[in-house]
């Protein structure tokens, strides 16, 4: 099975040309970008005036839209639409399953004397309802409960989606209960940004800015692997749990580093191209592609968009890109680890705050003012890093993740904050009382004596932090390639929202008592940077070293899943979720249940997987190579000769068999506990027991795959997948 396989796959390869491909794409023209998108130059070209103002004013101010107001914007949206062909609307959301959802109704409504007509509605725009029954809950419903609303995000463009030969226009929406709770990821993400931008704004006031409100700002980096699609329909594991279960690590991998942004293949490229032609027609700026460090692994990534709209984009992007991939004969993986011994994917959260006026808060201005303010708000990102480590690590905690997490390719588990030594050393005189830095690189005054001169380069970056300041952004490393960048950013915004409460509380209070703005913020930021410090960390983040200095500074160490999660319900965790009403008590505990089940889930299906194939596939292989060799040494006996290396062979197979059974019958064993109806006790038992019969399992079957002929082992292997392109 395996070399036919291979052989598909090479025949496949072989005559794969790019003609076909250069038919189906799109020029990446400016004039084809957001075709596809009921964007502003649409928004405006159609809708009068006093509609398109007032949708300009809940887009840009969160003022509610009137009914009227909204009738008129159906009507043009669907006329806009239809004239593409579409057929169908959808209310597109993001449940708590971790993927996107879309029911799709007909523009067509019946008449009553036999015909019919397009209509589309203002309400039908605003609010859908689809069944929520089946949909993740963490017990905020029965599952004979179905009532879920989908609410318009007028702030997210809807766009036009081709695909299996029809159109329908795609309506960003939210998506809460009958009782108005949060059943998804946009609704509390949208709810963080507001309660940020609330924060910053009193902080601009000080400062004398007339803005009137903050967005926080993201481009997530999307690692992904591109293998052949023959390869990937001859693994059971790729296919139902997006990684290698099993494989051996081949005689090549990543040591050679060659990989890393080398020539991309022809295959690669067509798919490249194709993806970025469907994302820039509905409106996706992606900008970057490149090979990534290990073998068959890709990045691409877009500029800078608000944060909801970035969280949209990229659910988008990785489904254009699963989609793409059958289409030259890939299978595009999103696992954090779908191969074992290389790099596994990440997904780099750049992350910052603008105001409405244009500017980056995270970035050092051009005098000493501005300069004076960006000290206060990369201050607050860094109290909130520290405070709030806790949250941040449970953001991004998955059963994925824990592959990928600490590994020599990835962030650990370990959140701290890298400055960069001349930013570092700012915050250094800050805490002394202002001496003179004495690191160069062009430097930004404050104007203010106590403080000391900005650098107009903060420093170099550091690809070991989880958490990096890289000159106007902070990148948050640690979020996995196949997650929403929702609860990340959700994190970090209330995080931060917390931390500027707090900073501009104390400074109103100081300026109220007379002090000076620039004495005020220069105690301040003094009184933080003493009591937050320990929170940065410029040097390798790979270290045993430093895994012993942060236990030292009191930084926490989540190293799975099962720990970090229970950082989502603490006490103090659920009491900012709920002063800065971005999630109620129950939201909070439901998405930690949610969690929670997805994680068993994830390796209850695993183990299940890993004990079939091990039984239907590496097994009878096993066997069927120990026949040939108990046969090679029972012919040499009857004709009177001695198989000395034959019989060793034939025991080391048998010991090797016997033992991978037994492992195979463990993980099996293991796999029936049911925990008792306690799902945080059932985790504990997957951690702890499960986990590592699995990795047992996997060792004792990769080891078989070393020795066992290529034309008898029934699975593809990674010096096949990895580097047949």
């Amino acid at each position: 099975m395996g070399s036919a396989v291979l052989a598909e796959a090479i025949h496949a390869i072989r005559d794969w040309s790019v003609t076909d491909a250069k038919e189906r794409r799109t020029p990446k023209t400016a004039e084809a970008f957001g075709s596809l998108v009921f964007n502003d130059e649409v928004q405006q070209a159609r809708l009068p005036k006093p509609v398109y103002h007032a949708l300009r004013r809940t887009i840009t101010h969160g003022v509610p839209l009137d009914v009227s107001v909204a009738d008129a914007i159906a009507a043009a949206m669907k006329e806009w639409a239809v004239e593409h062909g579409a057929t169908h609307y959808t209310h597109w959301f993001q449940p708590l399953t971790g993927i996107t959802a879309e029911k799709h109704d007909s523009f067509l409504q019946p008449t009553n004397d036999g015909q019919a007509v397009l209509e589309f509605s203002g309400k039908e725009l605003i609010r859908g309802e689809p069944d929520a029954s089946s949909f993740p809950s963490g017990g905020m419903r029965s599952t004979f409960e179905a009532r879920g609303y989908t609410a318009w995000d007028p702030t997210s463009p809807p766009w036009l989606l081709y695909s299996g030969g029809s159109v329908t226009l795609v309506i960003p929406t939210a998506f809460v209960s009958w009782t108005g709770e949060a059943l998804d990821k946009k609704t509390p993400l949208l709810r963080s940004m507001e309660a940020l931008s609330k924060q910053a704004v009193r902080v601009l006031k000080l400062f004398g800015s007339t803005a009137e409100r903050v967005v926080t700002t993201c481009g997530p980096e999307q690692e992904y692997f591109l293998i052949d699609r023959y390869f990937y329909l001859s693994r059971p594991d790729l296919i139902n749990a997006g990684r290698t279960l099993f494989g051996a690590k081949p005689p090549k991998g990543q040591e050679l580093e060659d990989q890393y942004f080398g020539a991309i293949p022809d295959r690669v490229m067509a798919f490249m191209s194709e993806v970025e032609s469907e994302l820039y027609k509905v409106g996706v700026p992606v900008k970057t592609r490149h090979n990534e460090v290990a073998p068959s692994q890709y990045e691409i990534a877009p500029v800078f968009e608000n944060a909801n709209v970035a969280t949209d984009h990229q659910m988008m992007t990785m489904e254009t890109m699963r989609r793409a991939a059958p289409k030259y004969g890939l299978a595009c993986l999103l696992h954090e680890k779908p191969f074992a011994g290389v790099n596994g994917s990440g997904k780099h959260l750049n992350w910052s705050i603008s105001d409405d006026e244009g500017h980056n808060l995270l970035s050092p201005g051009a005098n000493p003012h501005d300069n004076m303010q960006f000290l206060v708000f990369c201050m607050a990102v860094l109290r909130a890093v520290n405070k709030w480590q806790g949250l941040l690590r449970a953001s991004i905690a998955s059963a994925g993740n824990d592959h990928r997490l600490g590994a020599n390719e990835a962030p650990p588990a370990i959140i701290s904050v890298f400055l960069g030594d001349m930013l570092t050393d700012i915050f250094e005189q800050i805490e002394k009382g202002g001496a003179k830095s004495t690191k160069h690189g062009g430097e930004l005054d404050t104007g203010v004596l106590v403080l000391p001169k900005l650098p107009r380069d903060a420093g170099d970056r550091n690809r070991t932090s989880p958490f990096a300041f890289t000159g106007n952004k902070f990148e948050f490393r640690a979020v996995s390639s196949n997650q929403s960048i929702a609860y990340p950013n959700i994190a970090l915004n209330v995080a931060v929202t917390e931390s500027l409460d707090y900073m501009v509380t104390e400074l109103e209070k100081a300026t109220k008592g007379g002090k000076s703005l620039e004495k005020a913020v220069a105690e301040l930021l003094q009184k933080v940077i003493k009591e937050n410090k320990g929170i940065i960390f410029n040097g390798n983040n790979y270290s045993k070293e430093w895994e012993k200095e942060a236990g030292k500074r009191g930084l926490l160490n989540f190293k799975n899943t099962v720990d970090a999660l229970p950082q989502l319900i603490s006490k103090d965790a659920v009491g900012i979720f709920e002063k800065y009403k971005v999630l109620n008590e129950r939201e909070v505990h439901a998405r930690y249940d949610v969690m929670v089940e997805t994680y068993n889930k994830t390796v209850n299906v695993e183990g299940q997987l890993m004990v079939l194939m091990a039984n239907r596939y590496i097994l009878p292989a096993a066997l069927e190579y120990q026949k040939r060799v108990a046969d090679s040494v029972a012919a040499v006996k009857s004709v009177g000769g001695k198989s000395v290396e034959g019989k060793k062979t034939l025991d080391r197979l048998t010991a090797m068999t016997d033992d991978f059974k037994r492992r195979t019958d463990k993980l099996q064993h293991e796999l029936e506990h049911e925990g008792n109806g306690d799902a945080v006790k059932h985790a504990k038992h997957y951690r702890d027991t499960v986990i590592p019969a699995m990795a047992a399992l996997r060792e004792a079957g990769d080891e078989l795959e070393v020795v066992i002929p290529h034309e008898l082992w029934p699975l593809a292997t990674y010096r096949e997948m990895l580097f047949i392109k």
